[in-house]
């Protein structure tokens, strides 16, 4: 399957899409104001020691206070050693340990403890971040653990040969004491490539950790790479064919990027330099559209229903018009068979993660049961996040987690709604205002020359003329037009005008 990378970057935002066969498989968001944090290490203080939940809460200077488990503070290793072999688990712990096996948390923390620890998990909805004391620094070709004695092998590489070959290289290279987990696109690398990227790593905590006595907590001592390298440094692999960016500076620094750490890699880049936005010249934004509503219609007729709630998203499968040409449990096997295909799909645009419960249509045949069981598990092998599912019940029913590091699509894009006391999502004004920049973009290229009005809900145009405003300074300078922005109070939150005169 063909695979490209699409990116569109501004002053204010970076959207960064996976394509493969030409629809969008995964969108990766990163804004100004909002930042990612996964892979940041601070320098933290333990602020409350919770026995009864064998966790501590930690200040690391973010607004909620981030959430240490017992076995991510654990003096012995036995744990990571067990679980981290999967580039997809370079930060996720064995959540199933028994608590009889740990220490107790008051053994190993106590309040007012400084400590170095990484965040693992993004703050979701209303709890703050998780994190752990294992630091891990990843690499292109390897995971360095610089306070853990373990080499691993992504459980992607199936070659016993080539996973001996690989874990002898690194043990021959590596400080003893030290860990490294080698990751899948290591597989067929020679030793200077290994080496290469070993050097990086080891040369970068040394840095990082110099002088970390003098610092006091909490503070930020490592951010991680911003979400254009990150995509680069994790997900590009051979398969990519091309990657289409339509900002000059971020293609300078992609060609940069790529030069320093996959300098023997020949990938096609392009810088996109037509009139239409990028997104809408690849039909994204209606994709992204999509993303954001309750119902999906299959090609059959039928439609899923999917409900995110804070702890746990449910996802209805239903026949819709789809009618069948033979008996009814053909229809009822082909439905979800069909579902199943686009609900792999939508975990992965949506960044859906946690809990997850599959409501197929009943199917009374235990063979059908189990061929859309494994169908579903086939499909969810394109799935890089880490997924459990459990057997379908005789009610129809799926039980699956899919691992949950950052905010969903949904999330992402939309704030709880003022206008249904939260029962509902709209799009968040920094999304609307966004829309309007892009609008503006497309309406200016085609317009007469004149001035332009735009007419928008009044706390849309109140961060659009204070501390949104660089987005719109920058198309007045490049189409040479000034914008007026009057507030209309009747207008719903993501309505807005464009008109010229």
């Amino acid at each position: 399957m063909t695979k490209e990378l699409v990116i569109n970057a501004t002053s204010h935002e970076t959207r960064v899409a996976l394509l493969e066969g030409g629809h969008i498989a995964e969108l990766y968001i990163e804004r100004d104001r909002q930042l990612g944090i996964v892979g940041n290490i601070y320098k933290g203080k333990v602020i409350r020691v919770l026995p009864g939940m064998q966790a501590a809460f930690v200040d690391i200077g973010l607004a909620k206070a981030a959430f240490l488990y017992v076995a991510d503070v654990m003096d012995e290793m036995e744990q990571v050693e067990r679980t981290i072999e999967g580039d997809e688990e370079l930060h996720e712990q064995e959540e199933s340990t028994e608590l009889s096996s740990l220490p107790p948390i008051e053994d190993l923390l106590t309040e007012g403890q400084e400590l170095l620890v990484q965040i693992s998990k993004e703050p979701i909805g209303t709890k703050g971040a998780r994190i752990t004391s294992h630091i891990s620094l990843p690499g292109r070709h390897l995971v360095y653990m610089p306070t853990v004695d373990h080499i691993g092998i992504s459980r992607r590489i199936e070659s016993e040969e080539e996973r001996e070959r690989l874990r002898q290289i690194i043990d021959s290279m590596r400080t003893p004491g030290t860990g490294f987990i080698v990751r899948t696109v290591s597989e067929g690398k020679s030793e200077d490539d290994l080496r290469h990227d070993m050097e990086f790593l080891v040369g970068l905590w040394e840095n990082l950790s110099r002088g970390l006595d003098e610092i006091s907590a909490p503070s930020l001592i490592h951010s991680d790479l911003d979400v254009t390298s990150k995509v680069l440094r994790d997900i590009l692999t051979e398969d990519v064919k091309r990657i289409v960016v339509d900002n000059v500076d971020e293609y300078d620094k992609i060609v940069r990027f790529l030069r320093t750490f996959m300098p023997r890699l020949n990938y096609c880049i392009e810088l996109y330099k037509g009139e239409e936005p990028v997104f809408d010249a690849y039909g994204l934004e209606v994709e992204i559209s999509r993303a954001l509503g309750r119902k999906v219609w299959l090609k059959s007729g039928g439609s899923i229903i999917i409900e995110q709630t804070e702890a746990l998203v449910a996802i209805d499968v239903n026949t819709g018009r789809y009618v069948g040409k033979h008996n009814f449990e053909d229809t009822i096997l082909k439905t979800n068979l069909e579902a199943l295909k686009e609900i792999a799909f939508q975990l992965r645009l949506r960044n859906i993660g946690g809990l997850i419960i599959i409501d197929f249509i009943d199917m009374d045949k235990e063979a059908h049961r189990e061929k859309v069981h494994a169908a579903l598990e086939e499909a969810l092998k394109q799935d890089k996040n880490k997924t459990n599912i459990l057997k379908i019940s005789e009610l129809g029913l799926v039980e699956m987690t899919r691992k949950r590091v950052r905010e969903s699509i949904g999330r992402t894009l939309c704030e709880p709604c003022s206008y249904c006391e939260g029962k509902g999502y709209v799009k968040g004004k920094l999304t609307i205002i966004y829309e309007i920049l892009r609008e503006l973009r497309r309406e200016m290229v085609d317009l007469p020359a004149g001035h332009v009005t735009l007419l928008a809900h009044p706390d849309v145009a109140g961060l659009l003329i204070d501390e949104e405003r660089c987005g719109l300074d920058d198309l007045e300078k490049l189409f040479g037009r000034t914008v007026s922005i009057n507030p209309r109070p009747g207008f719903h939150v993501e309505q807005f005008e464009i008109s010229v005169g």
